[in-house]
């Protein structure tokens, strides 16, 4: 379903992400773990052509997407759901049988 081969991508002269290769096929849940600076933003702002990498190759469902801009990627079904604390701190949640 989603395929990164050899992604470098830097931001000005600083590399970031050195020839980072994955495959997620359909129907699995993937995490990026790692300390802080590890590129894992970096990697999900690459997906969705948030940052534009300078190598390699990011395909979606057999459609190479690397050159794509952002609300083109949203289009095919690719979207960031950012992390939130409290975002709703003054609502609460009911259970209804």
């Amino acid at each position: 379903m989603l395929t990164i081969k050899n992604l470098d991508v830097y931001y000005n002269k600083l590399y970031t992400l050195k020839k980072v290769s994955l495959h997620i096929n359909k129907g699995e849940i993937v995490t990026l773990i790692g300390s802080n600076g590890a590129g894992k933003t970096t990697l999900l702002n690459a997906i969705s052509g948030l940052v534009k990498s300078s190598s390699g190759n990011i395909t979606f469902e057999g459609k190479e997407i690397s050159k794509e801009t952002p609300d083109k990627i949203v289009n095919i079904g690719i979207s960031q759901v950012p992390e939130g604390r409290l975002i709703f701190k003054t609502l609460t949640c009911v259970r209804q049988s």
